[in-house]
Protein backbone atom coordinates (compact mmCIF):
# COMPACT_ATOMS: atom_id res chain seq x y z
CA UNK A 1 0.00 0.00 0.00
CA UNK A 2 1.59 3.54 -1.07
CA UNK A 3 1.61 5.64 1.70
CA UNK A 4 1.45 9.51 1.79
CA UNK A 5 4.45 11.83 3.26
CA UNK A 6 2.74 14.79 5.26
CA UNK A 7 4.62 17.26 7.59
CA UNK A 8 2.05 19.64 9.77
CA UNK A 9 3.14 23.05 10.15
CA UNK A 10 1.76 24.96 13.39
CA UNK A 11 2.37 27.16 16.15
CA UNK A 12 -0.27 26.07 19.02
CA UNK A 13 1.23 23.09 20.55
CA UNK A 14 -2.53 21.79 21.30
CA UNK A 15 -3.36 22.12 17.67
CA UNK A 16 -0.30 20.51 16.38
CA UNK A 17 -0.95 17.63 18.99
CA UNK A 18 -4.54 17.44 17.77
CA UNK A 19 -3.33 16.92 14.48
CA UNK A 20 -0.85 14.80 14.87
CA UNK A 21 -3.06 12.28 16.73
CA UNK A 22 -5.41 12.64 13.59
CA UNK A 23 -2.69 11.75 11.33
CA UNK A 24 -1.40 9.08 13.47
CA UNK A 25 -4.76 7.35 13.12
CA UNK A 26 -4.75 6.93 9.11
CA UNK A 27 -2.80 4.27 7.64
CA UNK A 28 -1.80 5.88 4.68
CA UNK A 29 -0.43 8.80 6.05
CA UNK A 30 3.31 8.82 6.73
CA UNK A 31 4.27 11.49 9.11
CA UNK A 32 7.79 12.98 8.35
CA UNK A 33 7.73 15.75 10.65
CA UNK A 34 6.05 18.86 12.47
CA UNK A 35 7.55 22.36 12.74
CA UNK A 36 6.11 25.34 14.53
CA UNK A 37 6.92 28.29 12.44
CA UNK A 38 6.68 28.68 8.75
CA UNK A 39 10.28 28.89 7.98
CA UNK A 40 11.07 25.48 9.36
CA UNK A 41 8.58 23.90 7.31
CA UNK A 42 9.72 25.74 4.30
CA UNK A 43 13.18 24.65 4.64
CA UNK A 44 12.08 21.28 5.29
CA UNK A 45 9.59 21.25 1.79
CA UNK A 46 12.85 22.72 -0.32
CA UNK A 47 15.44 19.85 0.87
CA UNK A 48 12.13 16.69 0.78
CA UNK A 49 9.53 16.27 -1.67
CA UNK A 50 6.35 15.66 0.81
CA UNK A 51 2.97 14.28 -0.44
CA UNK A 52 0.69 16.43 1.88
CA UNK A 53 1.18 19.96 3.81
CA UNK A 54 -1.35 20.80 6.95
CA UNK A 55 -0.99 24.57 7.61
CA UNK A 56 -1.62 26.91 10.00
CA UNK A 57 -2.26 30.20 8.84
CA UNK A 58 -1.64 32.65 11.69
CA UNK A 59 2.09 32.72 12.77
CA UNK A 60 4.64 34.72 13.62
CA UNK A 61 7.36 35.84 10.62
CA UNK A 62 5.97 34.05 8.49
CA UNK A 63 2.25 33.51 7.68
CA UNK A 64 0.75 29.89 6.35
CA UNK A 65 -0.94 32.42 3.38
CA UNK A 66 2.65 34.57 2.94
CA UNK A 67 4.28 31.21 2.64
CA UNK A 68 1.59 29.53 -0.15
CA UNK A 69 2.31 33.01 -1.71
CA UNK A 70 6.26 33.27 -2.04
CA UNK A 71 7.12 29.67 -2.83
CA UNK A 72 6.27 26.98 -4.90
CA UNK A 73 4.82 24.02 -2.83
CA UNK A 74 4.75 20.86 -5.28
CA UNK A 75 2.96 19.08 -1.57
CA UNK A 76 -1.28 18.74 -1.56
CA UNK A 77 -2.35 21.58 0.84
CA UNK A 78 -4.81 21.68 3.43
CA UNK A 79 -5.42 24.32 5.80
CA UNK A 80 -5.85 24.51 9.28
CA UNK A 81 -7.24 27.19 10.83
CA UNK A 82 -9.57 29.12 13.40
CA UNK A 83 -10.23 32.06 10.64
CA UNK A 84 -12.84 31.36 8.21
CA UNK A 85 -12.43 34.78 6.28
CA UNK A 86 -8.97 32.88 4.59
CA UNK A 87 -11.32 30.37 3.09
CA UNK A 88 -11.48 32.28 0.02
CA UNK A 89 -7.88 33.25 -0.19
CA UNK A 90 -6.96 29.66 0.76
CA UNK A 91 -8.92 28.17 -2.49
CA UNK A 92 -7.64 31.23 -4.66
CA UNK A 93 -4.04 29.34 -3.65
CA UNK A 94 -5.18 26.45 -4.94
CA UNK A 95 -5.23 24.24 -1.43
CA UNK A 96 -7.05 20.85 -1.49
CA UNK A 97 -9.02 21.83 1.47
CA UNK A 98 -10.04 24.71 4.49
CA UNK A 99 -10.56 22.51 7.91
CA UNK A 100 -11.56 25.63 10.26
CA UNK A 101 -10.77 24.50 14.28
CA UNK A 102 -11.73 22.71 16.02
CA UNK A 103 -12.59 20.08 13.24
CA UNK A 104 -13.50 16.95 13.92
CA UNK A 105 -11.76 13.61 12.89
CA UNK A 106 -14.59 12.85 10.56
CA UNK A 107 -13.90 16.39 8.55
CA UNK A 108 -10.11 15.79 8.95
CA UNK A 109 -10.45 12.41 7.13
CA UNK A 110 -12.91 13.81 4.63
CA UNK A 111 -10.21 16.28 3.71
CA UNK A 112 -7.51 13.36 3.61
CA UNK A 113 -9.44 11.39 1.21
CA UNK A 114 -9.82 14.10 -1.20
CA UNK A 115 -6.13 14.65 -1.67
CA UNK A 116 -5.32 10.89 -2.16
CA UNK A 117 -8.35 11.20 -4.78
CA UNK A 118 -6.10 14.39 -6.52
CA UNK A 119 -3.16 11.96 -6.34
CA UNK A 120 -5.12 8.98 -7.67
CA UNK A 121 -6.37 11.11 -10.39
CA UNK A 122 -2.86 11.81 -11.41
CA UNK A 123 -1.61 8.20 -11.56
CA UNK A 124 -3.12 6.74 -15.00
CA UNK A 125 -4.03 3.61 -14.83
CA UNK A 126 -3.24 2.68 -11.04
CA UNK A 127 -5.88 0.09 -10.32
CA UNK A 128 -7.96 0.67 -7.33
CA UNK A 129 -8.05 -2.59 -5.20
CA UNK A 130 -8.96 -1.73 -1.22
CA UNK A 131 -10.34 1.01 0.28
CA UNK A 132 -10.58 2.07 4.07
CA UNK A 133 -13.81 2.84 5.45
CA UNK A 134 -14.26 4.14 9.11
CA UNK A 135 -16.34 1.75 11.29
CA UNK A 136 -16.12 2.47 15.47
CA UNK A 137 -12.88 4.03 16.15
CA UNK A 138 -10.89 2.88 13.70
CA UNK A 139 -10.70 2.18 9.70
CA UNK A 140 -10.68 -0.77 8.35
CA UNK A 141 -9.08 -1.95 5.08
CA UNK A 142 -12.00 -3.31 2.52
CA UNK A 143 -10.61 -5.24 -0.32
CA UNK A 144 -12.82 -4.21 -3.01
CA UNK A 145 -12.99 -7.84 -4.77
CA UNK A 146 -14.67 -9.30 -1.68
CA UNK A 147 -17.67 -6.72 -1.61
CA UNK A 148 -21.24 -8.56 -1.95
CA UNK A 149 -23.20 -5.48 -1.56
CA UNK A 150 -23.41 -2.28 0.92
CA UNK A 151 -27.00 -2.04 2.57
CA UNK A 152 -28.53 1.10 4.01
CA UNK A 153 -29.58 1.03 7.51
CA UNK A 154 -30.87 4.00 8.72
CA UNK A 155 -28.18 6.42 9.84
CA UNK A 156 -25.78 3.60 9.05
CA UNK A 157 -24.17 1.61 5.85
CA UNK A 158 -23.83 -2.19 6.12
CA UNK A 159 -20.83 -3.74 4.39
CA UNK A 160 -21.66 -7.20 3.28
CA UNK A 161 -18.08 -9.11 2.27
CA UNK A 162 -17.58 -13.26 1.14
CA UNK A 163 -16.44 -13.60 5.36
CA UNK A 164 -17.91 -10.77 7.21
CA UNK A 165 -19.99 -7.49 8.02
CA UNK A 166 -18.93 -3.87 8.43
CA UNK A 167 -20.83 -1.02 9.92
CA UNK A 168 -20.12 2.32 9.14
CA UNK A 169 -21.32 5.74 9.51
CA UNK A 170 -19.57 6.96 5.83
CA UNK A 171 -22.77 7.58 3.56
CA UNK A 172 -23.57 6.26 0.00
CA UNK A 173 -22.59 9.42 -1.42
CA UNK A 174 -18.93 9.09 0.52
CA UNK A 175 -18.56 5.39 -0.56
CA UNK A 176 -19.70 6.26 -4.39
CA UNK A 177 -16.74 9.07 -4.32
CA UNK A 178 -13.95 6.64 -2.90
CA UNK A 179 -15.10 3.10 -4.59
CA UNK A 180 -15.21 2.93 -8.61
CA UNK A 181 -18.74 2.14 -9.99
CA UNK A 182 -17.45 -0.68 -12.49
CA UNK A 183 -16.59 -2.86 -9.54
CA UNK A 184 -19.53 -1.74 -6.88
CA UNK A 185 -22.55 0.07 -8.44
CA UNK A 186 -25.10 2.42 -6.76
CA UNK A 187 -28.79 0.36 -7.89
CA UNK A 188 -31.21 1.98 -5.20
CA UNK A 189 -31.18 4.60 -2.88
CA UNK A 190 -30.78 2.06 0.05
CA UNK A 191 -28.61 -1.11 -1.74
CA UNK A 192 -24.84 -1.03 -3.87
CA UNK A 193 -23.84 -4.07 -5.74
CA UNK A 194 -20.72 -5.92 -6.67
CA UNK A 195 -20.73 -6.09 -9.88
CA UNK A 196 -18.80 -9.65 -10.19
CA UNK A 197 -21.31 -11.00 -7.20
CA UNK A 198 -24.38 -11.08 -9.09
CA UNK A 199 -25.54 -14.04 -9.62
CA UNK A 200 -28.93 -13.34 -11.71
CA UNK A 201 -30.83 -10.26 -12.65
CA UNK A 202 -35.21 -10.75 -13.12
CA UNK A 203 -37.65 -8.37 -13.09
CA UNK A 204 -35.90 -5.15 -12.09
CA UNK A 205 -34.01 -7.88 -9.11
CA UNK A 206 -30.49 -8.89 -8.63
CA UNK A 207 -30.05 -11.53 -6.66
CA UNK A 208 -26.51 -12.16 -4.52
CA UNK A 209 -25.69 -14.73 -2.06
CA UNK A 210 -29.17 -15.60 -1.47
CA UNK A 211 -30.28 -12.10 -1.36
CA UNK A 212 -32.96 -9.92 -3.22
CA UNK A 213 -32.05 -6.80 -4.01
CA UNK A 214 -34.35 -4.10 -6.05
CA UNK A 215 -33.46 -1.60 -8.71
CA UNK A 216 -35.06 1.09 -8.69
CA UNK A 217 -36.17 3.44 -11.75
CA UNK A 218 -33.71 6.32 -10.76
CA UNK A 219 -30.16 4.23 -10.99
CA UNK A 220 -31.85 1.37 -13.47
CA UNK A 221 -30.45 3.56 -16.85
CA UNK A 222 -26.73 3.54 -16.01
CA UNK A 223 -26.66 0.10 -14.36
CA UNK A 224 -28.17 -1.69 -17.27
CA UNK A 225 -25.70 0.20 -19.19
CA UNK A 226 -23.18 -1.07 -17.59
CA UNK A 227 -24.01 -4.87 -17.42
CA UNK A 228 -24.84 -4.14 -21.23
CA UNK A 229 -20.92 -3.04 -21.63
CA UNK A 230 -20.20 -6.75 -19.94
CA UNK A 231 -22.42 -8.39 -22.34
Amino acid sequence: MDRYSCIIIEDEPLALERTKSFVIKVPFLNLCGTFDNALDGLSYLKANKVDLLFLDINMDELSGIELLESSKIESQVIITTAYQEYAIKGYELNVTDYLLKPFTFDRFLKAVNKAQENSNQNLPNVPLDFIFVKTENRLEKIDLSDILFIEGMRDYRRIHMINKKIMTLQNFSELEQIIPSNLVCRVHKSYMVGINKIESIERMRIKIANQIIPISETYKELFFKMINNRI
